[in-house]
């Protein structure tokens, strides 16, 4: 049985690149998607010109299919871990 008391807490996320990602960590977009995903509870089909190559955010969030949300300064995106990489 899963205990879902602790479910918003900090925890390692590992991928198949055998790189971690933990909630509030820092990451740089790598590559851009052809299109960006917003967060929002309804999502939405952003050009990718709403963020750059290089920029940095913070992941908030793991979502499934793969997703990550990310915080940038002009929002918050679902990006897969192809797009982006670890500042640290």
């Amino acid at each position: 049985m899963v205990d879902i008391r602790n479910f918003r807490e900090r925890r390692p996320y590992i991928l198949e690149m055998s790189e971690e990602f933990t909630v509030g960590s820092k990451v740089r977009v790598v590559a851009l998607p052809q299109y960006v995903k917003t967060a929002d509870t309804m999502p939405m089909l952003r050009p990718p010109d709403v963020i750059k190559i290089g920029e940095e955010g913070i992941i908030v969030d793991r979502r499934p299919g793969g997703y990550w949300g990310i915080r940038f300064t002009r929002g918050t995106f679902l990006l897969e871990s192809q797009y982006f990489e670890s500042t640290q």
